[in-house]
């Protein structure tokens, strides 16, 4: 079994309030989740309106599976107009190790 994971560092556009910075977050959350059936939480700059961190895992029996999935969600939240992607920071974990 494969597990990859990746660490989304992101810098949201015109967010003035942590209520503006849900409006963003959530969506993106869900669309993340509904679109690549992964699992998906904020999990950093909870208290920073302008930024956010977002991490995803995905689970295979193939890690070409799971370098793939990585790569379509990177694509995927690269190409959102409401913010920027900063950096994003993968490992991986294989249970025969």
């Amino acid at each position: 079994m494969w597990v990859g994971t990746v660490e989304l560092d992101l810098l949201l556009g015109d967010v003035h309030t942590l209520k503006e910075k849900r409006a963003v977050v959530r969506p993106l959350v869900a669309d993340l989740r509904r679109t690549f059936e992964v699992t998906v939480a904020e999990t950093g700059n909870q208290d920073l309106y302008r930024r956010a961190a977002i991490g995803v895992a995905v689970v295979s029996g193939d890690n070409a599976h799971v370098i793939e999935v990585l790569d379509r969600i990177e694509q995927f939240v690269a190409g959102r107009p409401e913010l920027d992607l900063l950096s994003a920071h993968r490992a991986f974990l294989n249970t025969d190790d």
